[in-house]
């Protein structure tokens, strides 16, 4: 879960929807590992029209992902690139 200051939009906190943590915030970034996950429901869903977003900190994106069937896809990054939310991926 992020929250954003109303007027400037900067980032003013980050909270693990799983266990429940606060991420490190300093002047509107986040210092720590993350994973933001945002994804919009269409037809053919239980679902149908909502956007859904959370965020996991790392430890918990570890276990969930750990429990996979199939393995996630990982490349190796040479250049850290900013997402439309400024954060860096």
């Amino acid at each position: 879960m992020r929250r954003y200051q109303e007027q400037t939009k900067e980032l003013i906190q980050v909270i693990c929807n799983c266990c429940g943590r606060e991420l490190k915030v300093e002047q509107g970034i986040l210092k720590e590992g993350a994973c933001r996950l945002e994804t919009g429901w269409g037809y053919f869903s239980g679902k149908d029209m909502e956007r859904h977003g959370f965020d996991l900190c790392e430890e918990c994106y570890d276990r969930m992902i750990s429990a996979f069937s199939v393995p996630v896809e990982v490349k190796e990054e040479t250049e850290a690139f900013p997402a439309d939310d400024g954060e860096l991926w």
